[in-house]
């Protein structure tokens, strides 16, 4: 077979088997996207391992990756596109204290943990580190499916992700570069100014010169143009939000569905932009996740520690983030609820395990417990959401949330 065959065969598996997974698991009252996880760990090395087939190029696990890349980049758009920026600055206060709890918590109990199992010292700090992640993407999936996104709740957790991003990665970078002994004060100050300056930048071009662009190109007597003008801003921010902000791509993402639901045209790009992302790169991220980890390398003689972090990461980023939600004027309730959606690592936990992989921070049965915390934190976030938020009833939501709820249900 041809490379494009056995890359057509690919995507043709695992979109079919992401839709089917996704329609059984609603149908088992579970989210969609829970579906679509577990049957990548079906096809992934854990059990078929469809990439490493013998008629499939190794090249390939690279390309079906990078697909699943853009998918989450179109996901986080969505989701920024979902909201205003009025709303978000409304919750502002609650979204700061959950992200700055939920990573200071699971940071210092995943540092506590590192040091009980006998971790070197940098080893013990970047399991801390590794902990304090957050995957926003998996519960940004789940409040869509739900149509809460744009409540209090949704409001506030995707806010707390965007400070959780923040802070992590400019810990993370100041914890490399001081383990390179190329660190310093001026460094940290490079770190956190290229930050400011990126997300000034990003709102002032957003708010001054968006609008006139996606007005200009909407009135082209071009093939989709609006459509293809959306993808281009959606790739551009999150290029500058890696290469310049120094944060994660879907950050940029994120920070560009913010900028266009300010447009007239947003239910135009929304449409295309959701045809297009959950018809091929959403379900490939999804089910890339599963193909990514090998449960096989687990060593079965680290159980208990593996037993033991699973148990601090959820605990850690719950009880982290739920305590400034609460400190930030949420219910318990509510407080309660955005604690258990900032538990998914997904692929950010994966991504930052790989950077301690690389730098020679842990060793093989360290990471595979890592690995291990990252699938189940994974697995539970969705139905754990679903089930606290399946405990409200329509009746108890207040007018002004069931208003701001309509646009949602009717996208």
């Amino acid at each position: 077979m041809s490379i494009f065959l056995q890359l057509a065969f690919l995507l043709s598996v695992i979109l079919l088997s992401a839709k089917m997974a996704g329609y059984l698991s609603i149908r088992l009252g579970q989210p969609s996207v829970l579906g679509e996880l577990l049957v990548g760990i079906l096809l992934g090395p854990s059990i078929i391992n469809i990439l490493n087939l013998p008629f499939i190029e190794h090249e390939l696990t690279e390309t079906i990756a990078k697909l699943g890349e853009l998918g989450v980049l179109l996901l986080m758009f969505l989701a920024g596109l979902e909201l205003h920026l009025g709303e978000m600055r409304k919750n502002i206060r609650v979204a700061a204290l959950a992200g700055l709890m939920g990573v200071v918590g699971p940071v210092l109990l995943g540092w506590g943990t590192g040091l009980l199992f006998n971790f070197e010292q940098p080893a013990a700090i970047f399991l801390g580190l590794t902990l304090g992640a957050t995957s926003v993407s998996i519960s940004a999936q789940t409040l869509i499916e739900m149509k809460v996104l744009r409540s209090r709740v949704g409001l506030s957790l995707l806010g707390a992700a965007v400070f959780d991003d923040i802070l992590i990665i400019l810990l993370l970078s100041v914890f490399l570069a001081l383990q390179g002994d190329a660190g310093s004060a001026a460094d940290v100050f490079l770190i956190i100014l290229r930050m400011v300056l990126f997300l000034v930048a990003s709102a002032l071009f957003g708010i001054w010169a968006l609008p006139w662009i996606i007005r200009r190109v909407a009135h082209l007597p071009i093939s989709q143009g609006l459509l293809t003008i959306s993808l281009v801003i959606i790739l551009a921010y999150g290029i500058a939000s890696e290469a310049f902000g120094g944060m994660a791509a879907i950050t940029g993402a994120f920070l560009a569905g913010l900028m266009l639901a300010r447009t007239p045209e947003k239910e135009r790009i929304e449409a295309g932009v959701h045809a297009l992302a959950y018809g091929l790169f959403v379900p490939v991220f999804f089910v890339n996740i599963g193909l990514s980890i090998n449960l096989r390398d687990f060593h079965a003689d680290a159980f208990l520690m593996t037993l033991t972090i699973i148990l601090v990461a959820i605990a850690g980023k719950w009880l982290g983030s739920g305590w400034g939600a609460k400190l930030g004027g949420l219910t318990t309730t509510e407080a309660t609820q955005l604690g258990a959606g900032m538990i998914s690592r997904g692929e950010v936990g994966l991504i930052v395990a790989s950077v301690g992989m690389r730098q020679g921070l842990v060793i093989d049965a360290e990471f595979s417990a890592i690995v291990v915390m990252i699938v189940v934190t994974t697995l539970i976030t969705p139905p754990l959401l679903r089930g606290l938020f399946a405990r409200e009833t329509p009746k108890h939501k207040p007018a002004s949330q069931i208003e701001k709820e309509k646009p949602s249900e009717a996208s």
